[in-house]
């Protein structure tokens, strides 16, 4: 008999669970598991703010269900389910119906609007992959109006905007709104003073999650950005193009540009009309017991958003937010596993949350983090650091390498008027053709090396052993001396190899580190008379000096083997980088070689910028007047289509 596991819902408690199970049963053909969304895609709520308020671009936030559930025993099911008949364990939706031996219901919220006279049909929401969008259109679109506009009372008009809701998401739109309209009032040559910010709620502090003293910071973060604060103030009425306030019995009416509706929410359609057959409270959020099931129906799971379940020692329901998700899902997973084979106990739910986070904008930020009863809060700079971290471990579990990649590229490399806590250091702007010459200089220069040894007849006689043998004699005799001036037949093989001779040697730095190894900077004359080729670098590794001594240097036909392997790599990193094809692993090579140089016969600082080049080259000289230009998109799509590629997703859109 086999066992249906559905899932509705692809948010995130539906994915993770979803994933965890297929986990779970990857080698249990008896087992099948679906998803089932409406969307082909998973979205980011928690960063939709960003996307309405133009600081990442719209792709950032959703995330292909088929990329995700790639090489998994996944199902995904693109429909809208219309309702859920448990007596007969099936779900219904409009395209077809899907029997199951489990449920996990994980359909997520949507906004609640509390019968407020025109909130559904004349403000904008941002609770959805199209809200995020529509919402960026109507802030430009509002701008750009603004712009040809003569009058001066429309022009304020249409740049008045309204957040209404100052719990999380309502303080982080109005936040990266703030952020952003000097922007755009910049673009489009709008005095700042013309454009109003309200943040609405019957709420008397912001976001009260949170302990007084880091709401009193949001609130005067949000000041200090331009925004008005309308706290305890009730919103009576949302019209086209005006909003009704009412604060200590006295009612206001002002003409509004754009209402965002931030205020609350409740289950999803789908959940509330299971509702109806299953104990549910506070907005159609399921009854569960303690193994997350309904507590009418053991064939039906509830994770994230949907579950109404007070953990003991607990005075309230879990939070709606990602940890209970992610918890949640664990749970919800290990029980399914545990009914469907007997090999594991049921685990109770037992949440232990770790904390909040808000940013307001992208530049600043308040958390209150830490173990479970032990919580304090963070500067700015830390929050937001906390912040991405968490991010980055969600994303670990859900999209591998492609999103943490993606994300890193969103939110930091290509981020536009430093929006982003670290400023706009990381953020590439200087046109990647500039570094072309010094991609095709350093292929040179490592062609040059590689030629000049064969020439010098390295693939037939050993040099090997007086190149770093005679030249780790030199080091060691320094070491174990601390004198400046060593033999002369160690010196005259050590200048032999780097280059250069001295009779004058001195230990600028001789730094032992755990014993493990050992910096040395020499160099071969007086402070005076100092210069570049008169400065090497070496990183003095004991059991690598071991390994060439005792098995290298007295095998005559080894040493020849890693010469030639050493000059074939140089001539073939130089060409590779004045192709320009395979531009990144030659950078790399180039690091690994000069790494190993360093450790053996060490670098003087006439070559240490070839280090520093392969840096500058490794990413962005990769694409620009290259062979890579044509060849790696073509190679990308060919790795794309591995199997056990896609399944680790090792790999970046």
């Amino acid at each position: 008999m086999e066992n249906r596991i559905v899932i509705v819902g692809a948010g995130y408690a539906g994915v993770l669970t979803a994933k965890k199970l297929a986990k779970k049963f990857k080698k249990d053909d008896t087992v099948s598991i679906t998803i089932i969304d409406k969307n082909p895609y998973h979205t980011m709520l928690t960063e939709l703010h960003e996307v309405a308020a133009g600081r990442v671009s719209e792709d950032s936030i959703r995330i292909s269900l088929k990329k995700i559930f790639a090489g998994r025993k996944v199902e995904v099911k693109l429909d809208f389910i219309k309702s859920i008949d448990f007596e007969q364990k099936k779900v219904v939706g409009e395209n077809s119906s899907y029997d199951y031996t489990y449920l996990v219901i994980a359909a997520g919220s949507k906004p609640t609007f509390f019968g407020i006279d025109g909130a559904e049909e004349n403000s904008y929401k941002l609770w959805s992959y199209d809200d995020a969008i529509v919402l960026k259109e109507r802030i430009l679109s509002s701008f750009r109006k603004a712009s040809g506009t003569a009058n001066v009372d429309e022009r304020r008009r249409l740049l008045s905007f309204y957040v209404v809701g100052a719990g999380f998401t309502g303080v982080e739109m109005i936040g990266e709104l703030a952020e952003y309209v000097p922007f755009l009032c910049k673009q489009f040559e709008i005095d700042r003073e013309e454009v109003s910010l309200y943040n609405v709620d019957l709420l008397t502090r912001s976001v009260p999650i949170l302990p007084k003293k880091l709401s009193a910071k949001v609130e005067k973060r949000l000041a200090k950005m331009g925004v008005k604060q309308l706290l305890g103030t009730k919103v009576v009425e949302i019209g086209k193009d005006y909003i009704v306030t009412e604060k200590d019995n006295i009612e206001n009416k002002a003409a509004a540009g754009t209402v965002i509706w931030a205020a609350g929410i409740e289950s999803a359609d789908i959940t509330s009309e299971a509702a109806k057959n299953l104990p549910s409270e506070h907005r159609g959020r399921i009854k569960t017991d303690a193994y997350l099931r309904s507590v009418s129906d053991q064939n039906v799971f509830v994770v994230g958003d949907n579950t109404y379940y007070i953990a003991e020692g607990a005075k309230a329901s879990v939070p709606q937010m990602v940890e209970n998700c992610e918890q949640g899902s664990a749970v919800c997973a290990n029980n399914i596993y545990s009914l469907i084979t007997g090999k594991k106990e049921l685990k109770e739910y037992k949440p232990k949350f770790h904390g909040v986070m808000v940013s307001i904008g992208g530049r600043y930020g308040v958390a209150h983090v830490g173990l479970p009863g032990k919580l304090f809060g963070l500067p700015s700079f830390l929050a937001m650091l906390a912040k991405h971290f968490i991010n980055v471990i969600y994303f670990v579990q859900i999209l591998g390498w492609n999103k943490i990649f993606s994300y890193i590229k969103h939110e930091f490399l290509t981020i536009r008027n430093r929006r982003s806590f670290l400023g706009g250091h990381f953020s590439n702007r200087s046109p990647s053709f500039l570094v072309v010459p010094l991609r095709l200089w350093l292929g040179a220069v490592w062609v040059f090396e590689g030629v000049m040894k064969i020439a010098q007849g390295w693939f037939e006689k050993p040099y090997l052993q007086n190149f770093i043998g005679e030249t780790q004699k030199w080091y060691d005799g320094i070491i174990s001396s601390a004198s400046t001036v060593a033999g002369a037949t160690a010196a005259d093989a050590a200048a032999g190899a780097t280059g250069s001779a001295s009779s004058a040697l001195e230990t600028i730095i001789n730094w032992d580190i755990f014993g493990w190894f050992r910096v040395l900077l020499i160099t071969s004359s007086d402070w005076v008379g100092m210069k570049l080729d008169t400065l090497a670098l070496k990183i003095n590794i004991p059991f690598m000096n071991e390994i060439f001594e005792n098995s290298i240097y007295t095998n005559d036909n080894l040493m020849i083997t890693m010469q030639i392997v050493m000059v074939l790599l140089e001539v073939l990193i130089g060409l590779a980088l004045l192709g320009g094809l395979f531009t990144t692993p030659a950078c790399v090579g180039t690091l690994v070689l000069s790494v190993m140089f360093m450790t053996t016969t060490g670098l003087y600082f006439t070559s240490i910028w070839m280090i520093f080049a392969a840096i500058a080259i490794i990413f962005t000289g990769s694409r620009t007047l290259s062979l890579d230009y044509y060849f790696m998109p073509w190679l990308k799509k060919q790795w794309n289509k591995i199997p056990f590629v896609r399944k680790l997703y090792i790999y970046h859109d």
